[in-house]
């Protein structure tokens, strides 16, 4: 699948590029000789294509979040809490919707969260090197993000015979190391080829256009950007990747110290083991954080805000492997599904929780993958859309009244998006609850395997759910920058977009490292650690699993649609909103007088 994505994603990309290309109304000829940027109308239009891919990654994550939480919470309180069933027997009404959602939305919600944020990045970047004489001088060299994400894919098919030839698994104990080694090695192996890359594919120097206005473009100037200032913003962003996805394993894997100590908590009760889990969640948001904030400045420094675009691009040119990584964990969750819903035995059972836990704490990684690479997009379009606007060069100043009223309510949104889908959740987990309640009080043969439960009836309701439930956080996301920008202008977008930005990032990070370490602390425990399956501790911990599913299922990952949709709106309207808003012009609204 991570193959697949990628090379679908360039290579529709590409098609685009070059069908519009050949069309009069973008192509270079239709410009007087006095038109410096011809290229620049052509990438604006091409911006249209990480707003579809978001679009649909809103639906993807949102609707297949609330899918399959509504199912998962409905079939644990019931079947492991009331009726002391094992997980996905075949006994629970919503054990089938329930593996159908994994693959709703931690399969398809995934792939669409990052082909959204490579289809974005690329965008982002192609349009502020549009803004470059010396970068469009040849089409070859404006298409360099491209190129990043060509060599992404090569290198990743490289690192496949790792686990295929070189570093096999040969136990148990081999699974998650395999699989963490190639998300290791295809970083190692893609610095000296994009250091390559960048050197043959970019001219020594090359400079911008700040609002309208060309800079003379000297080697040794200070608005010079250079190929191997370029290249150290790739590697920021890639290893920044790495080492946010080996971070977010540590605070989420039950072979480290946090996970076990909030498994430790469950002989107090849920109610410790909660409060520690929400204690690791904040905590793990700081080193992700501050590598984040390193990338940002030393990108911004190189090279503008071209080199955040590119450290967006470094980040998710290992996609391949990541993506592939991140799926392994929803497929082996079906697997043990399946097994268990066979009666295949103990054994087969005992194997697939192996590679489940394994799986579990490589989907972890791959949401702080996910994460980190959704916050440089986003920063990367907030670029852009600063640059469309005509306030690349002075920036914005968050000291104007309407921005930094509008930087508050910005940074709000992430806690009312995430209000709106942890609700839905429980809404449609309430539905499913009493849904599979009913089914064993009316039909007690349930239990002893003489009748068979309604499973469609679990499925009905969580696709019912999940189409109504994402109406209202689909909406909240969508209009929240256009009605901004029409309204108030596009000084007050700026903050709403800077606000969000920064609220969703740690917001997004906490959640979803939280609901992982409830997770892993509970197989930790039915690993036969503080008693095992069925005591007061697993009991504990399967509520804290309860809680923390919404949360790094649902909310967290969601998170980051809302940072990368909200930007690519803005930069797709922010001509209109240049020329149609209904304060131009007035001070209240920020405009220079």
């Amino acid at each position: 699948m991570g193959f697949a994505l990628s090379g679908l994603a360039l290579f529709i990309l590409v098609v685009l590029i070059l069908i519009f290309r050949t069309n009069s109304d973008f192509s270079p000829d239709r410009f007087d000789e006095d038109s410096q940027f011809v290229y620049l109308f052509l990438f604006e239009v091409i911006a249209g294509y990480g707003l579809g891919g978001s679009s649909i990654a809103l639906f993807g994550r949102v609707g297949g979040g609330i899918y399959t939480k509504a199912a998962d919470v409905g079939a644990d309180l019931v079947g492991k809490v009331e009726k002391g069933i094992p997980e996905d027997d075949p006994r629970n009404p919503a054990t089938i919707a329930d593996n159908v959602g994994d693959n709703v939305g931690d399969v398809a919600g995934m792939g669409a969260d990052l082909f959204g944020s490579f289809a974005e990045s690329t965008c982002a970047a192609l349009v502020l090197s549009s803004k470059s004489l010396q970068l469009q001088a040849n089409f070859g060299t404006m298409l360099f993000p491209l190129v990043v994400s060509a060599f992404g894919i090569l290198c990743c098919i490289l690192t496949t015979f790792i686990a295929t030839h070189l570093d096999t698994v040969k136990g148990r104990d081999d699974v998650e190391r395999v699989l963490k080694i190639q998300l290791i090695f295809s970083t190692v192996i893609l610095t000296p080829v994009l250091a390559g890359a960048s050197r043959a594919f970019l001219p020594d120097f090359f400079c911008f256009q700040t609002d309208g206005e060309l800079v003379e473009c000297l080697e040794d100037g200070d608005e010079t950007s250079t190929w191997w200032g370029a290249f150290i913003c790739i590697m920021c962003g890639l290893w920044a990747g790495l080492f946010t996805g080996l971070i977010t394993e540590y605070y989420t894997s039950h072979s480290y110290t946090p996970v076990r100590e909030v498994a430790g908590s469950s002989e107090t009760g849920a109610a410790t083991l909660i409060i520690y889990g929400l204690a690791l969640g904040y905590k793990s948001a700081i080193i992700p954080i501050f590598l984040l904030a390193l990338t940002i400045f030393a990108s911004f420094f190189l090279c503008g805000l071209y080199g955040v675009a590119l450290a967006a691009l470094g980040m998710l040119s290992s996609l391949s492997i990541g993506l592939t990584i991140d799926v392994y964990g929803p497929i082996t969750d079906n697997a043990g599904g399946i097994a268990e819903m066979a009666e295949l035995g103990e054994e087969i059972r005992d194997i697939t929780d192996t590679l489940d836990a394994a799986g579990n704490t490589t989907a972890a990684i791959g949401k702080g993958f996910a994460i980190g690479s959704a916050a440089l997009v986003s920063l990367s379009l907030f670029g852009a859309y600063a640059t469309n606007i005509g306030a690349g060069k002075d920036g914005i100043d968050i000291l104007q009244p309407i921005t930094f009223a509008f930087l508050l309510i910005g940074a709000m949104l992430p806690y009312w998006f995430s209000a709106l889908t942890m609700k839905s959740v429980g809404i449609a987990a309430q539905e499913m609850v009493e849904e599979v309640r009913r089914q064993f009080k009316e039909h007690p043969g349930i239990m002893n395997g003489t009748e068979k439960p309604d499973y469609d009836e679990c499925i009905k309701i969580s696709t019912n759910a999940s189409l109504k439930e994402m109406v209202a956080p689909g909406a909240l996301v969508m209009l929240s920058p256009i009605l901004t920008g029409y309204l108030f202008g596009v000084y007050a977008l700026a903050g709403l977009l800077a606000g969000s930005l920064v609220s969703a990032v740690q917001m997004a990070i906490s959640s979803s490292n939280t609901g992982g370490a409830w997770d892993n602390a509970k197989k930790y425990i039915e690993q036969g650690n503080f008693g095992g399956k069925g005591s007061d501790c697993h009991k504990a911990a399967v509520v804290g699993d309860t809680v923390g599913d919404p949360l790094k299922d649902t909310s967290g990952p969601a998170l980051n649609i809302l940072m990368k949709l909200m930007a690519i709106i803005s930069l797709v309207f922010s001509t209109s909103f240049v020329s149609g808003a209904v304060p131009n012009g007035k001070r209240w609204a920020g405009y220079p007088q």
